[in-house]
């Protein structure tokens, strides 16, 4: 692995670590989408399977909800591992450089909602079959893009979860669905030692992002900051779809 690839994955994960401390979340997001633009979302996810975990397990068990997050996600949970596990073959299959196309259309998409802020509310007694299939379908998605936001945030959201305990459940969620990716990258092969490099640069420019951010957050207004991030985001997911699409026809 060249110099200039690590400056890039650095700066990559600098980036979405920031983002994810400002913000607390779009670690994976941010970096997915922006790794694309060189590599192919199979190479991007194996680099950065690890800082998320990392990131994620760090998340999960900064504050008291675990017990109860634990009792109402599990059908989300289960879901999104069988979801994973039944679109295995994706990021390595025949049809794998089209991820790079929907990842485009999945952040055009989250970003669209997080600036819209759309409601929705599920029922309590709904939670278990809804959270199935959400589950299954957020399983699906992030088995070809590598990202598990969609539709699963949304989701969470509308069962009422409070803003500390939401950040909570975010990483139990998020640690669940990216030990599922890493089982599927290292049976096909993605997830080996040539991963380790790399994988420490992300993970060490991810902290370092995290805590610029933490320190921004208390010296400005992270709707302000979210709402240039998602537009930010609705450019990358465009350009990421316009640069495959051009890419494939003069294939």
């Amino acid at each position: 692995m060249f110099e200039p690839l690590l400056l890039l994955i650095a700066a990559a994960f600098l980036l979405a670590g920031f983002v994810k401390g400002v913000i607390g979340l779009g670690l994976p997001t941010v970096s997915m989408g922006l790794l694309a633009v060189t590599m192919q979302p199979s190479h991007a996810l194996a680099i950065v399977i690890v800082p998320a975990i990392i990131t994620n397990i760090w998340q999960t068990f900064v504050g008291p909800y675990l017990r109860d997050i634990i009792r109402r996600l599990w059908p989300l949970m289960v879901g999104t591992v069988i979801g994973i596990w039944l679109n295995a073959d994706m990021l390595t299959g025949p049809y794998a450089r089209y991820g790079t196309i929907a990842l485009g259309v999945l952040l055009v998409i989250y970003a669209i909602i997080g600036l819209n802020k759309f409601t929705f509310h599920v029922a309590r007694r709904n939670e278990g079959w809804v959270g199935g299939i959400v589950g299954v379908v957020t399983g699906l998605v992030s088995a070809a893009t590598g990202v598990q936001v969609i539709p699963s945030m949304p989701f969470m959201q509308a069962i009422g979860m409070e803003k500390d305990e939401l950040v909570q459940a975010l990483g139990v969620f998020f640690t669940v669905a990216t030990v599922a990716l890493a089982f599927n990258l290292t049976a096909s092969g993605l997830l080996t030692a040539a991963t380790a490099l790399p994988g420490t640069v992300a993970l060490a420019a991810a902290f370092a992002g995290m805590f610029i951010g933490q320190a921004v957050r208390a010296r400005m207004q992270p709707e302000a900051f979210r709402r240039w991030f998602l537009r930010a985001m609705i450019l990358l997911g465009l350009y990421l779809v316009g640069s495959t699409f051009y890419h494939i026809h003069r294939a």
